[in-house]
Parts: C-alpha cells; sequence; structure tokens
C-alpha cells in the first residue's frame, strides 16, 4: 500500500511557476525561439491556464518580459534575457541555433550560458553609421577590436522600460560614433566600455540562469560584481 502523498509532496505554486521558467529558458535555449502558452503546458504537464498565472508571475518578479501581461492572451514571452524573441540589433549565432540577442551585453553573454556552444558569432551594425560588425565570442577571452559600447539607460532605471533599456545597449565603431549618434539624437551620454569591460560584465551574469532554484541578484551583489569587472559611478550605483 503507497503512503498518501503529504502537503510537502504536491505540487505548490512556486513548483508551477519554476516549472514554467526552467521551459520557457529551455526552449530558448534549444531552438532560439520563445515557446508559446500551448508548448509550455505540453513541457510541463500543467495546464494552460496555470502557465499563463506562472509566466505573469516570472513577468512581475523581472524574470522574464511579456509582451502584454495586463490583456488576455498576452503572455508572448518577449525577454528572457539573455535572450529574445524580437530583434533589437544583434544575432548570435551557434553551430545549429539562430538567436536574437537583447543587446550588446545578452549578446556577449549567450557563450558563457550556452555550455554546449563554445562560442558564437554576434553581429549588429553601428547605430551611428550602419557599418556592420561582427565578432566570434567565446568563454576564454575578450573577442579583439577597437569598437565600443554605450549603455544608454543608468541600472537604477534599467526596469522603467526594460525593452527601450536593451535597445539602447549597443555597440559602436568608435567613440566618435557615439558622439555624433548622441548629438543626432539629442541623448544623453551614457556609459562608454571597450569590448573587453563588456565580456567581464557579460562573462558571469547570468550564471546558474538555465538551472532549477536560480535567483536574480540583489542590489548588493549586482553592486559588488559590477565593482568587480571594472565598472564604477553613479551610473552603475557605485
Amino acid at each position: 500500500m503507497t503512503d498518501r502523498p503529504t502537503a510537502a509532496d504536491r505540487p505548490t505554486v512556486a513548483d508551477e511557476t519554476e516549472d514554467v521558467r526552467l521551459a520557457v529558458y529551455d526552449a530558448f535555449a534549444r531552438t532560439g525561439r520563445a515557446a508559446d502558452t500551448a508548448a509550455l503546458a505540453a513541457a510541463t504537464g500543467r495546464s494552460p491556464t496555470a502557465v499563463r498565472r506562472a509566466l505573469r508571475a516570472l513577468h512581475d518578479h523581472r524574470d522574464l518580459v511579456l509582451e502584454d501581461p495586463a490583456v488576455p492572451d498576452g503572455e508572448r514571452v518577449v525577454m528572457a534575457h539573455p535572450f529574445a524573441s524580437v530583434p533589437l540589433g544583434f544575432s548570435a549565432m551557434g553551430t545549429r541555433t539562430l538567436w536574437w540577442g537583447g543587446c550588446a551585453w545578452d549578446s556577449f553573454a549567450l557563450p558563457h550560458l550556452l555550455t554546449a556552444e563554445p562560442d558564437v558569432l554576434v553581429a549588429t551594425r553601428c547605430p551611428a553609421c550602419a557599418t556592420p560588425h561582427a565578432w566570434t565570442v567565446g568563454r576564454d577571452a575578450p573577442p579583439p577590436g577597437g569598437q565600443v559600447a554605450h549603455f544608454l539607460v543608468p541600472v537604477r532605471h534599467v526596469w522603467d522600460d526594460v525593452v527601450h533599456t536593451c535597445r539602447h545597449q549597443r555597440l559602436f565603431c568608435s567613440t566618435d560614433c557615439v558622439d555624433g549618434w548622441l548629438e543626432r539624437t539629442a541623448r544623453p551620454r551614457g556609459y562608454v566600455m571597450d569590448l573587453a569591460t563588456l565580456w567581464r560584465l557579460a562573462r558571469g551574469w547570468y550564471e546558474g540562469r538555465l538551472d532549477r532554484g536560480y535567483r536574480r541578484r540583489d542590489p548588493s551583489s549586482a553592486a559588488a560584481y559590477f565593482a568587480e569587472v571594472g565598472l564604477s559611478g553613479p551610473f552603475w550605483g557605485l
């Protein structure tokens, strides 16, 4: 005779949410695309209603970004950092899979998260002059190049509009191109870094995100990480 399951054995809302989170990330990692509600329900064994509830909870907790969580059937996953389901200026090509890079940061993070990929080919265009650029980004060392990354939005405002934030973490030919773009668009100067700093920032930021039980960094640990990789100043909350 089998024992009747106790309350501790029964799935909880937290289990349900984590199952859906892992399924979202697994689909992105394997296919480069966002799984829809039906596919997530099939992958997790949860009902579509439970999947929608979990997706909204993940959006509220900033584990992913939904297209419009406030309306019925608005649960399309736009971003699950470092993955994106919409083009935001970058592509990253692996051995068999092509991903949209959510931003410069996320694109450089992909080979560190995807252990089956020794490197990815990250491609973009300079926002100022449209010159195409591509780098083979791996885990061992930063790619060579004199290009620079410009981040427009300070970290304290990243989640005010996270898609806008990611859309404006871009790679430019040089600081001259950054200056020209800022003048033309009448935007304030953000933070400029070289490729080596960008690579260090991306290297460990998403460590463990594909594993069960992952927790996002709190502000204190995020600030410590930024300082460790060589970032400084109030832009980074330091």
